[in-house]
């Protein structure tokens, strides 16, 4: 079995290659495989970042910590994308236990129905009675790929995705927004504008959960539309 990979690629016999020793754990067709696969190392990459949290943050922060082992009261419901470049938390300098967060494709928030988006529905109800959240705040993002999917979806086209198209149908009303008021813009710029319309329709379908509605006629719940460009490295907030 080869007894190690030469770090640039080339060939072992050239003495000018540093060679760095691998571990191999047997061989199929008479090709070697190495014991440590592309996947270990994305696991790896969990451990070691949950090592280094613990160390320089969890060990550090007793007396943030200690609290949450007892429960949760966080001030805040969060919608926002499932996008890897738009973290909340981070974005937001949001610390463990403020935030009560419901991440999907576009931060989109469906209308009340008991028979559809259960989970959804779920998440919100917890918080404002449960939890009794004191905001609810929907985050829209710059360059959203379900925006785009959501303004490209043509009339009697059929779904590339099981369930992709059929999700962001949920800001269908605000597609027709922007393709209306909007029109004579590009393509991108339709998007930039439905990235913050699409938030607004989530904003209103919260309206229609019966608990959403009575905790805000109380005045004990507050909706904010939020967007956040990474782009230009802005984040924008609003009421309805």
């Amino acid at each position: 079995m080869p007894p190690g990979v030469p770090i640039d690629g080339g060939a072992e016999d050239q003495p000018s290659v540093l060679v760095r020793p691998v571990k191999w754990k047997g061989a199929i067709d008479g090709i070697a495989i190495p014991a440590f696969s592309k996947m270990d190392a994305a696991v790896e990459r969990l451990k070691t970042g949950f090592e280094k949290f613990k160390t320089d943050v969890y060990d550090k922060k007793p007396d943030m910590f200690e609290p949450l082992k007892t429960g949760q009261t966080p001030k805040y419901m969060v919608f926002a994308c499932a996008d890897s470049r738009v973290c909340p938390s981070v974005t937001l300098g949001l610390e463990p236990g403020e935030a009560f967060t419901v991440r999907n494709i576009s931060a989109m928030v469906p209308p009340y129905c008991k028979n559809k988006y259960a989970g959804v529905g779920s998440a919100i109800e917890y918080a404002v009675c449960a939890l009794k959240v004191e905001v609810i705040v929907v985050i829209g993002h710059s360059r959203c790929g379900g925006i785009k999917a959501l303004l490209s979806l043509k009339d009697g086209a059929d779904d590339s995705f099981h369930f992709v198209e059929d999700w962001v149908r949920i800001g269908f009303p605000a597609k027709k927004k922007v393709q209306r008021e909007c029109c004579d813009l590009s393509f991108e710029d339709q998007c930039a504008a439905l990235e913050k319309e699409a938030v607004n329709v989530s904003l209103e379908n919260l309206n229609t959960y019966p608990f959403v509605k009575e905790a805000l006629a109380n005045g004990t719940l507050k909706l904010v539309g939020g967007h956040y460009d990474f782009v230009s490295g802005k984040f924008d907030t609003w009421g309805l």
